[in-house]
């Protein structure tokens, strides 16, 4: 006759039966899924909205030539119902208007980055270079965007064509500094490797500088990004024929605020796309 004896189980008895203790986060909990957080970030942004749109309509009812939010609305309204009408030189839909800002921004834009990557990697790869071109920077680039209007004018003869001389001019700035901040910053451990490896000139701006300046031009291209869409509302107002600039100058010129305010929204909304486009390609870089 053999004799059970109850006892109470050990410790590792216990984790064998009752198996790993569930995944935990850094902090003891278990991460919250980004689908969990929405509705909190979507209901402190409609709380915002709420505050602005209010104080909003206090100020126009203070102000009566001021535009109140329900009339701005409308107007929105009516110029997004049919936003690719043709009229005219002076009579355009908004978003004819905005297709013109926008390929004058990317021209810019992108002859920035082909002229302001390969210069940012030269300062920041050479001391010499920088003694050179960094006082030229530090003296060129707080210059007020306007400025270079005239100057654009006169050497391109064309109103449209300075105004993208502009944007190039304001927007080069940011991602020559953010390339050369990363191009100097490469690590002496990557530096060691490329030695003990070898590598050519070609082969360590290939595989070490451009790899670890990556993040950086990146956020100068959004940085870069970002100022181009604000000065080309400035330009087109004295550019003027077409273009988002001119569509607000011309509204205000007519009297119509709420057609100003509203493409104030336009361009806000715009713009935040544009930098929401940067800022996950830099996490995806990063990553």
């Amino acid at each position: 006759m053999t004799l059970v004896h109850n006892r109470v189980p050990d410790a590792d008895a216990e984790e064998a039966v009752a198996g790993p203790p569930a995944p935990t986060s850094r902090a003891g909990r278990r991460p919250r899924s980004r689908l969990a957080a929405l509705p909190g970030a979507i209901g402190w942004a409609t709380v915002g909205a709420a505050v602005f749109v209010a104080f909003w309509a206090m100020v126009a009812r203070s102000s009566p030539d001021l535009p109140g939010p329900s009339e701005a609305f409308t107007a929105l309204r009516k110029l997004l119902r049919y936003p690719f009408y043709d009229l005219g030189p002076n009579d355009k839909g908004i978003g004819i208007q905005l297709g013109v800002s926008l390929v004058k921004v990317f021209t810019g834009f992108v002859c920035a980055v082909l002229v302001g990557v390969p210069l940012g990697f030269l300062i920041g790869g050479s001391k010499r270079a920088w003694a050179a071109f960094n006082p030229i920077i530090q003296i060129l680039r707080p210059v007020s965007p306007l400025a270079w209007f005239p100057i654009g004018l006169v050497v391109l003869k064309d109103v449209q064509h300075a105004a993208t001389f502009v944007v190039f001019i304001t927007s080069l700035w940011p991602t020559v500094i953010n390339t050369a901040a990363g191009a100097s910053s490469v690590p002496v451990d990557q530096k060691n490797v490329a030695r003990v490896f070898k590598f050519g000139r070609a082969a360590y701006v290939r595989h070490v500088v451009v790899p670890h300046s990556l993040p950086s031009i990146i956020t100068g291209m959004r940085l870069s990004m970002g100022i181009a869409w604000m000065v080309i509302v400035a330009a087109e107002m004295l550019a003027g024929n077409t273009g988002i600039g001119y569509f607000v100058w011309n509204s205000y010129n007519g009297g119509s605020l709420a057609n100003v305010i509203a493409a104030i929204v336009t361009i806000g909304i715009v713009g935040v796309i544009l930098d929401t486009a940067f800022m996950r390609l830099g996490k995806k870089v990063a990553a």
